[in-house]
C-alpha cells in the first residue's frame, strides 16, 4: 500500500477521533466486539495469554487474577459459568477503556449499529485489503472539506463595511480552518514514526 492511502485512512479516522464521534470508543466494549471476542476463546481454552494483549502490562495482575476466579466459578454450574463470565467481561473491558483513557460505561448488545468505519476497518483487516476502506475514508474526507469550503464560499464576497455579513463570514471560516487544522496535526502527528519508512 501505498503512502496516500495510510494519509487518506489516518486524515479520516484521526478526524473522526478529533470530531467527537463515540462510536470509536463503542467498539471495544460489546458483546460481539474483538475484546469480548478474545475474552470467549480465552476462557474456552483456558489460557488468559489470549486475552493479556488487550490491556496494558501494569493491569496484567488484575486481569490475571479476575480470569482465575471466573474459572474456578464457571465450572459450578450453567448459572455460575454465565454470570462469571459476564463478570469477567466487564472487568476486562473497564480495565481495557481505561487503559485507552476510556470511561466504562457498561457492555453493549452485539449487533449495534457502528456506522460505516469500523466494519469496513474490521474487514480491511480480515481481508488484507485497504481499498474499501481507503474508498470510504476519502470519500468521506471530501465530503467533509467541500461542505465547510462551499460555506465559507459562500459567504466571503461581503461588503467591507457590512459588519453582520463580515460575522456570518466568520462563522463558516472559522470551523473550515479549525477542520483543515486538525486533520493536518493529527495526520502529521500519527504518521510520524508509522509510515516514514514504507
Amino acid at each position: 500500500m501505498n503512502k496516500t492511502w495510510y494519509l487518506c485512512a489516518t486524515l479520516l479516522l484521526l478526524a473522526t477521533l478529533f470530531l467527537g464521534s463515540a462510536r470509536v470508543w463503542a467498539h471495544c466494549d460489546g458483546l460481539d466486539g474483538p475484546v469480548i471476542s478474545a475474552a470467549r476463546a480465552a476462557l474456552e481454552k483456558g489460557n488468559v495469554n489470549r486475552v493479556l494483549f488487550w490491556v496494558r502490562k501494569q493491569d496484567e495482575a488484575e486481569i490475571r487474577g479476575a480470569f482465575k476466579e471466573t474459572m474456578s466459578v464457571r465450572k459450578l454450574n450453567p448459572e455460575a459459568k454465565a454470570l462469571a463470565d459476564r463478570y469477567f467481561f466487564e472487568t476486562l473491558v473497564r480495565i481495557h477503556r481505561a487503559g485507552e483513557g476510556a470511561p466504562y460505561t457498561g457492555l453493549k448488545p452485539a449487533g449495534r449499529d457502528l456506522g460505516p468505519a469500523i466494519p469496513a476497518a474490521d474487514r480491511a483487516i480480515a481481508t488484507g485489503s485497504g481499498k474499501e476502506l481507503a474508498t470510504l475514508l476519502t470519500k468521506e474526507l471530501r465530503r467533509g472539506l467541500h461542505s465547510y469550503l462551499e460555506a465559507v464560499i459562500a459567504k466571503k464576497g461581503f461588503a467591507s463595511d457590512d459588519v453582520e455579513a463580515g460575522r456570518q463570514y466568520v462563522e463558516a471560516y472559522v470551523p473550515f480552518i479549525h477542520y483543515v487544522e486538525r486533520l493536518y496535526e493529527a495526520a502529521a502527528k500519527e504518521s510520524k514514526g508509522h509510515y516514514d519508512d514504507h
